[in-house]
């Protein structure tokens, strides 16, 4: 039996059957898109044009807000084209790119926000050395690996997958395709793709997470070592922002794979989150939680205001 002989489509249920309630979240959902693309291409100007923002933590914010971009791209356009199709189909082999490119996404995503957590720590522990530890070559080399390795696991997840003979039921009860509700429509042996998939999942979002607390476990430590009140405020309000972004991706991403299968529609609220809702939030966290970005965005305001007028 040669792979995929059975059938070359699959197709993505979505949130609902009813034609009113799908022009709703298409609108919805079209909105919330537009605004993540304007919200991230903003914040991609605004820290490549600002030069009081050309440090490590807002190089890995600029590349944090290209990941969101890139993120919500892969999976945000095919959900909308389902909401206004009947047929709700998408090929078998850009089911798997699809489920590739959110697993590269994802996987980089997760590094990077834990090096932004060992970023924040060394500011805050080391603030005379910030600029020597974290040098230029240091964050550039930080962000390649971040990507590297996530494409690296990604890829051989999916290599797996391509072998697999699919021929059991089409359906899929998501908006998007992903590796693990691939497997189950397979009528191949996937015990092996599990296994994989499984160990990349610990060593990208468990692991990534435990770097991450035991990261804020110095800085709270350090934090409170600070004398002043005012210090200590100032200190934690750099990591404030990173820390929300931390606890809505994990949050919805471990509740999501956490919680058992039901089948349920409201299993799709938690990937619905992390996926398409995050992204969007993202650049308002650190706009509205960051002094620096917000008197950038004023700065660049001026500067163009003045220049059309």
């Amino acid at each position: 039996m040669g792979n995929h002989s059975i059938f070359s489509e699959f197709i993505l249920l979505g949130f609902s059957a009813d034609p009113q309630t799908q022009i709703l979240l298409f609108i919805l959902f079209l909105v919330i898109y537009l605004l993540t693309l304007m919200g991230n291409l903003v914040m991609l100007l605004v820290i490549r044009v600002d030069p009081h923002l050309h440090t490590p933590m807002y190089f890995f914010l600029g590349q944090l807000s290209f990941l969101d971009l890139c993120h919500s791209s892969v999976t945000v356009p095919k959900m909308l084209e389902n909401l206004l199709s009947e047929s709700k189909t998408i090929f078998v082999e850009s089911c798997l790119a699809q489920a590739f490119f959110v697993f590269t996404t994802g996987g980089t995503e997760a590094c990077l926000l834990a090096v932004m957590a060992y970023d924040r720590y060394v500011a805050i522990s080391s603030p005379l050395l910030y600029g020597q530890v974290m040098n230029s070559q240091l964050c550039v080399g930080l962000v390649w690996g971040s990507w590297g390795l996530a494409f690296v696991d990604a890829l051989i997840n999916i290599l797996l997958a391509v072998d697999l003979d699919y021929c059991e039921d089409q359906t899929i009860p998501h908006f998007s395709c992903e590796l693990s509700s691939l497997f189950p429509l397979s009528c191949s042996d996937t015990s092996t793709n599990f296994t994989l998939l499984l160990c990349s999942s610990f060593l990208h979002f468990f692991g990534t997470f435990v770097f991450i607390f035991f990261s804020y476990t110095c800085i709270v430590s350090t934090i409170l070592s600070i004398s002043s009140t005012s210090g200590r405020s100032k200190a934690f309000s750099t990591c404030s922002s990173h820390l929300t972004t931390v606890i809505l991706f994990y949050g919805s991403g471990f509740l999501s794979y956490l919680l058992p299968t039901s089948g349920s529609p409201l299993e799709m609220i938690f990937p619905l989150q992390y996926s398409v809702i995050t992204p969007m939030l993202n650049p308002l966290i650190y706009s509205l939680q960051n002094k620096e970005v917000k008197a950038a965005v004023r700065r660049m305001l001026r500067r163009y205001g003045s220049f059309f007028t």
